[in-house]
């Protein structure tokens, strides 16, 4: 028998918001971002799309990446205007 939507055992809760950053998950990537200061513009065009909030800013600049919850998507890298490209993605294994 089909159950209605009040019938539906409760799922998952998350008791808490922000808590992602207790949790280190960068260290599965392949590719990691590598920023270049000199190149930068400082549109922050990485850090509004990085979906797990690694790029790190100050005063309004990058100043780089929170290696411990960058998953190496590259999406900082692929937003990153074309004329600058002041992210590149590196083979992980360059840094062993």
């Amino acid at each position: 028998m089909t159950k209605n939507w009040k019938e539906l055992p409760e799922g998952g809760l998350i008791t808490e918001s922000g808590n992602a950053h207790q949790y280190e998950t960068g260290d599965w990537r392949n590719l990691r971002p590598v920023h270049n200061r000199e190149k930068c513009i400082n549109c922050l065009f990485c850090w509004i799309y990085c979906p797990d909030s690694a790029i790190i800013v100050k005063d309004g600049k990058v100043v780089g990446v929170d290696y411990a919850h960058c998953k190496g998507c590259g999406i900082c890298a692929r937003e990153c205007p074309d004329k600058v490209k002041a992210i590149e993605m590196v083979d992980e294994s360059e840094f062993e």
